[in-house]
């Protein structure tokens, strides 16, 4: 396999094309093309028709551009889903100030805003939000969040063990709501409704547990994001250091 030239290896592994392969050149709406304003467009896309609308072909119509333009700056469609991904690990980032004193709160905070981010753009989230992007967003908050678990007294490997228990709750409770949205209003509403409607009628005699719990089980519709998050933070700062 031929290795990369010496000039390339700042984008090797990025899905980005080399500077010296982009054109500047304005598409036939008149816009400049660059590779934040094709992922903002990708998204708009995702967002609205989900991920069977991202196609170069339709993204470079979305754009006023030939879709060869989009392959100067992202060689395929999984290139622009990793760009995707840490698209929106930056808008989680932006504006969060992390506080190594307050490690607890700085991850909690952390957390909060990478579920609303995935709560807003939930197609997108479900499209390539388990990926790992190898960008520079994703690399930034990993490094944030593993600082914060070292502020905490952890050792490098311990701070990275509970590192990925914490991304990997809080993703995977914005991926299943996220699912949750996509729902047909019906579905939705027959999942919710069954907690009262169902579950809550079935006999003393063959579920006792249910039917002593009865009254509390509407809880059940509502996410259990924030508590799983504070179950966790909690049980991060008794373990040992």
């Amino acid at each position: 396999m031929t290795m990369p030239r010496a000039k390339d290896d700042a984008t090797a592994g990025t899905g980005r094309v080399p500077v010296e392969r982009k054109r500047r050149r304005p598409t036939r709406s008149g816009a400049v093309l660059s590779a934040e304003s094709i992922v903002e467009k990708a998204l708009t896309l995702v967002d609205e028709h989900g991920a069977d609308a991202l196609t170069m072909r339709k993204l470079g119509q979305a754009l006023g551009a030939d879709p060869s333009a989009v392959y100067r700056y992202f060689r395929s469609v999984e290139d622009l889903h990793l760009a995707l991904g840490d698209r929106l690990i930056g808008e989680t980032m932006s504006g969060f100030t992390p506080d190594p004193a307050d490690w607890q709160s700085s991850l909690r905070d952390f957390g909060i805003r990478a579920y609303r981010s995935a709560q807003r753009h939930p197609r997108a989230a479900l499209l390539s939000g388990f990926r790992v992007t190898r960008l520079p967003n994703e690399q930034r908050a990993i490094d944030t969040g593993i600082g914060l678990l070292r502020a905490a007294g952890f050792g490098p490997r311990d701070a990275v063990r509970h590192y990925h228990v914490f991304v990997d709750t809080v993703l995977g409770h914005a991926a299943l709501d996220a699912a949750v949205q996509g729902l047909r209003p019906e579905q939705r509403e027959a999942d919710e409704g069954a907690w009262a409607d169902v579950y809550a009628d079935l006999s003393p005699s063959t579920h006792p547990h249910l039917h002593e719990a009865r009254a509390h089980l509407p809880l059940m519709r509502d996410s259990a994001f924030e508590r799983a998050l504070d179950l966790l933070l909690t049980a991060i700062a008794s373990a040992p250091r």
